[in-house]
């Protein structure tokens, strides 16, 4: 009986002891199955300031308004003088009366209306159009991301182009050195020296080029198409001429024409703000323009050594002489170049000498945050000094068609400075011609 009884003992102890451990495992299956079965709420998405903003986005680089008495280009927050945004555009001298931004401020998108200061810049050269900065105070209590621009402080807002204001986040200097180059028109062919001073602009420490392009040939898309690749240009479509009578003269004559050298101070401007915070130094040239060193390898050291004697200084402005193209020498002859359109600035070493009633033009390297308005050879509007480099420290190299053209070989003056870089600049041309041309 004993021995009966304690075998149903251990039968009940066992039976329990199973029980709780399936009960236990049957609970903790279930609480697995509730954990990963719980739905959590998603993430609500975050709207982008523009999309709360209405109006139509303007998708080209010029916007005309309805009056098409006036062109916006694109605005910039500017914050140098208080808090305004300063938007680049062309317009009418005459016709222009009043201008107004309309602001979208964040982070709700509500509109502020604000009467516009119209500054049409004084370099118009006698043409009916010119750049002007449209001049916005910002409203207090917002940050506008966009604005639209109308002739009225009243008006549908959803009829206007609405444009991003740009320049809005600080940012570090990812360049040194950016040329800007306007404007590539005239189905521009001269392939072989933009590739050479594209090269050369590399050897002296250049990191990008911004092109305003209305018209060039397909050879020189190719071209245009390898150095965006390469992360060198960076290209601005300018389509001035479905908008305005442009003339290929830089001052009016009276032939009906609209605005000068198919608005190529509009573009300067405007190529100034675009990298205003992205780039140490902007220098404002042509293509077929190099401003050469004559003390120094390249302009970094260059331009530390002329910072440093001229402190405060944010604009340079080199001498322009005429290398012309007319006078060539035998040497640096490349057969392989020949087959290529357009002038080999290594074959043309022989400059125009001064004249004595006639100012050399200049071209200039600037520090973008000190200039509010320029024109081709000078700044308009900017902070502190300007400073005219010597011709021993350097000269623009400008190969083209003379201006001295009755000159004989024996009064021009030979300078090979352009020949110390030679041995890279054949090299690298080549390996150019080789990719994107040959």
């Amino acid at each position: 009986m004993i021995h009966s009884g304690k075998k149903d003992i251990c039968t009940i102890v066992c039976v329990l002891i199973f029980g709780i451990i399936f009960i236990y495992s049957w609970k903790s299956h279930q609480l697995q199955n509730n954990i990963s079965r719980k739905i959590f709420p998603p993430a609500k998405a975050v709207t982008p300031g523009g999309q709360l903003c209405r109006g139509k986005p303007a998708q080209n680089t010029i916007t005309p308004l309805e009056d098409n008495r006036t062109f916006i280009i694109s605005p910039y927050f500017d914050d140098r003088e208080g808090k305004v945004t300063r938007v680049i555009g062309i317009v009418h001298h005459e016709d222009v009366k009043e201008l107004y931004c309309w602001f979208c401020c964040q982070p709700h998108g509500k509109i502020y209306v604000s009467k516009a200061k119209i500054d049409v810049h004084s370099d118009r050269f006698g043409f009916p159009y010119g750049a002007a900065d449209i001049v916005c105070v910002e409203p207090e209590n917002c940050d506008p991301t966009h604005v639209s621009i109308h002739q009225s402080p009243h008006g549908n807002i959803d009829q206007l182009p609405r444009f991003e204001i740009k320049n809005r986040k600080a940012e570090t200097f990812s360049v040194d050195f950016t040329v800007c180059i306007s404007a590539m028109f005239g189905n521009y062919n001269n392939v072989l020296q933009f590739i050479q001073s594209m090269e050369m602009y590399k050897i002296l420490g250049v990191q990008k080029v911004v092109v305003y392009k209305n018209s060039c040939s397909q050879l020189m898309e190719k071209v245009l198409k390898f150095y965006m690749k390469e992360g060198t240009v960076e290209i601005i479509p300018w389509p001035i001429n479905s908008y305005l009578k442009v003339s290929s003269k830089w001052h009016f004559m009276q032939d009906g024409t609209h605005i000068g050298y198919y608005g190529q101070i509009t573009a300067l401007n405007d190529c100034i703000y675009r990298n205003m915070q992205r780039s140490r130094f902007v220098v404002l040239n042509d293509a077929d323009e190099i401003i050469l060193p004559l003390k120094h390898p390249d302009w970094k050291t260059m331009m530390s050594s002329l910072q440093e004697q001229n402190p405060g200084t944010g604009i340079f402005l080199f001498e322009n002489h005429i290398f012309p193209e007319t006078i060539s020498t035998p040497v640096f002859n490349i057969s392989s170049w020949n087959t290529v359109p357009g002038v080999n600035i290594l074959q043309h070493v022989h400059r125009e000498p001064d004249r004595k009633e006639v100012i050399n033009p200049k071209k200039m390297i600037i520090d973008p945050r000190r200039v509010f308005q320029t024109s081709v050879h000078s700044v308009l509007r900017a902070y502190g000094t300007s400073v005219n480099v010597p011709m021993d420290v350097a000269l623009i190299y400008h190969c083209r068609v003379p201006l001295q053209g009755n000159l004989p070989k024996e009064s021009l003056i030979r300078d090979t400075s352009l020949w110390k870089y030679n041995s890279s600049l054949i090299m690298n041309v080549n390996k150019v011609l080789r990719q994107a041309v040959l």
